[in-house]
């Protein structure tokens, strides 16, 4: 690592929004990469995106998470595999049954305790809360009052804080600024249903396509439609 450059440790899903925040954080941060596996449906694929991803950007501290316990509190549609994923359905009000309870949380919570460890500075996260599903740890307040928390949880020498680069962003200015920066798009995974072609129907792909196709940029990922 450059030792003239701070660390980060960069929430890294294998979805568009953490790999477009990636690339934003790589321009100012020595990147540690953290993936988590919680017992989702398309676990397996997100794990060879997050790879690949962090293959492109050089990162070579990794931390690989199972969090699979989420799977037997069970709750989501992502979770439990006798709960439908929604289909060809966008805008919804309702929290969706892909919340998975807390989950957030649970992640930055081992984010906390990594870059406590290792010395980052920042947590970066790729929530947005403009083009999303209306989860409630997506939101600013929810980022506000998670900062509050590590700094009471934390050594008083430590000072860690989540970011949320593109929480005010829609999709299709992710999409922009991640061709902008020459982010690996065609190397990620967002679907939430399907492990070898993306189904293209369920609302992660649908609110992607969405942003894409406002964006004028093609999707490089295939789908089954």
């Amino acid at each position: 690592m450059n030792e003239m450059r701070k660390t980060a440790v960069c929430l890294v899903s294998g979805g568009l929004d953490s790999c477009v925040t990636a690339a934003i954080a790589a321009c100012e941060y020595d990147l540690a990469f953290l993936h988590v596996n919680y017992g989702q449906r398309t676990e397996e694929r997100e794990l060879q995106a997050f790879r690949q991803i962090a293959d492109h950007f050089s990162v070579t501290t990794q931390l690989i998470a199972d969090i699979s316990y989420l799977r037997q509190i069970g709750g989501s549609a992502l979770t439990d595999s006798s709960i439908a994923v929604p289909k060809d359905s966008l805008g919804n009000k309702k929290i969706p049954v892909t919340y998975v309870p807390f989950r957030n949380t649970h992640i930055i919570a081992i984010a906390v305790s990594w870059a406590e460890v290792i010395g980052a500075e920042k947590i970066f996260i790729g929530a947005t809360e403009v083009d999303s599903s209306g989860y409630p740890d997506c939101r600013k307040s929810y980022y506000r009052a998670m900062n509050l928390l590590i700094e009471e949880g934390t050594r008083p020498e430590t000072h860690v804080q989540v970011v949320t680069p593109l929480i005010d962003m829609s999709k299709a200015q992710v999409v922009a600024r991640g061709v902008e920066l020459g982010a690996p798009l065609h190397l990620t995974w967002s679907c939430y249903c399907d492990q070898d072609v993306a189904c293209g129907r369920c609302e992660s792909c649908l609110l992607r396509l969405k942003g894409f196709r406002e964006a004028g940029v093609v999707d490089p990922v295939p789908y089954a439609l």
